[in-house]
């Protein structure tokens, strides 16, 4: 790792009318650093990640890559930085109208403009890096488990080998067993990239499991950051809450009577 952050971001405001999601959000992650964002549903995590690819533009400040400014960038420079990010969406995202070995090598063909034969030959490379053979390659998504769904689309995240990686919920759904099994591979992967991830979750287990650092997010800022072998003495009111499911503390729940 070096001492300039692979991600540094600075003041990061997005608000959608009177709603004001992220409030001056901060957070550096380092290179082959695997950081977990956690925070409850509706507190901005995946505003976060819509904002770091660029499907979203911030309403203030700075996001860099490498000491370079990718806010603000206009939309051919833009694309060329999305080019460098794999994502894994929370609900596959996968193309039902075609086979699993189309859907992974998808990115190789319109993205990076690779020949279709070798472009399905990493892909069935990459599906045999998350354990995934040649019958699943000519399945069609709806043929498919949770499990080997989510399998699918992390081969196709990796399958351009992106240097950074981000995770949406990655084991939302999942019994277990499979998300044991989804985080292994998590960890598998971006190891053999040498890549740095980003993951947002609320599932804690999974934090522990893949992050190095976790953070909380809460009321659009980062509120705490630390080892994720601290997290569950991180001696913070709102984390301690939020970590052990407790009712009774300084997060407020919305509840409504029936």
């Amino acid at each position: 790792m070096t001492d300039l952050p692979k991600i540094r971001i600075r003041g990061l405001c997005k608000a959608f009318g009177a709603n004001q999601v992220l409030r001056g959000l901060d957070l550096d992650i380092a290179a082959g650093e695997s950081v977990v964002v956690i925070g409850g549903s509706g507190t901005g995590k995946s505003v976060l990640i819509k904002c770091l690819i660029g499907l979203m533009e911030p309403d203030a400040g700075t996001i860099e890559l490498d000491g370079k400014l990718i806010t603000g960038l206009p939309p051919r420079q833009r694309e060329a930085v999305m080019g460098r990010f794999g994502l894994l969406f929370q609900n596959g995202a996968l193309f039902d109208s075609v086979p699993v070995l189309d859907n992974v090598a998808f990115g190789l063909v319109s993205a990076k403009g690779r020949p279709m034969a070798e472009a399905k030959r990493t892909a069935m490379e990459k599906l045999a890096q998350v354990g995934l053979g040649a019958d699943v390659a000519a399945m069609y998504p709806a043929e498919l488990s949770g499990g080997m769904r989510k399998r699918v689309a992390l081969a196709r995240t990796i399958a351009t080998e992106p240097d950074i990686l981000l995770f949406d919920e990655p084991t939302t759904g999942l019994d277990p067993i499979m998300g044991d099994v989804i985080d292994q591979l998590i960890l598998k992967c971006v190891r053999e990239l040498g890549g740095t991830a980003l993951t947002i979750t609320h599932d804690m287990t999974s934090a522990k499991r893949i992050g190095d650092r976790i953070a909380m997010l809460y009321d659009g800022r980062i509120i705490w950051v630390g080892p994720a072998g601290t997290v569950d003495a991180s001696g913070d009111e709102y984390v301690d809450q939020f970590v052990h499911g407790r009712v009774e503390g300084p997060i407020a729940f919305a509840t409504r009577r029936h």
